[in-house]
């Protein structure tokens, strides 16, 4: 019929659904973007495009120590610099000291067997494409301060305190 949507609803009617649900859309992202701001600011001006002055970039700490790992499958941090190195399809970096046939000569740490594996499990000769691009998981250990605090306890902590 003239005036019917395909759904059988008249023109004037379709369109009083749809500003009643478009209102009370409204009115719930308003509540909402008016509600208590429970989350502090990370970062930025407290006012909307104030200049805010860039924090100095964080330092790398290069002092070659291993650091500890907090968990048993965190991968472990870079503790060397790192800038300037590629790392594209067709040449990475790291590998030039921590590939396995060159931890003899460059004193690295070879990269973790599991490196070596597809998704499969299957053992194969070189780094897996899944593990090429070695800073998808591991970070340059730098000297910034933590953006929230930290109030982390190893596992060998916790169970020591409570007995």
């Amino acid at each position: 019929m003239r005036g019917q949507s395909r759904s059988g609803l008249s023109a004037w009617r379709a369109a009083a659904i749809g500003a009643a649900f478009g209102g009370a859309f409204v009115r719930a992202i308003g509540a909402f973007a008016a509600g208590p701001d429970i989350v502090p600011r990370v970062t930025g001006a407290a006012q909307p495009m104030q200049d805010v002055p860039a924090p100095s970039p964080a330092r790398p700490i290069t002092d070659d120590v291993r650091k500890m790992r907090n968990y048993p499958e965190q991968p472990p941090v870079i503790p060397h610099a790192i800038e300037g190195y590629q790392l594209t399809l067709h040449a990475n970096r790291c590998l030039e000291c921590h590939r396995r046939q060159f931890t003899e000569g460059s004193g690295a740490p070879m990269i973790s067997v599991t490196h070596f594996m597809d998704r499969n499990g299957q053992v194969l000769a070189d780094v897996t494409p899944r593990r090429y691009f070695c800073t998808a998981c591991h970070v340059q250990q730098t000297d910034a301060k933590p953006l929230v605090p930290n109030h982390f306890e190893d596992m060998l902590a916790v169970g020591k305190s409570r007995r």
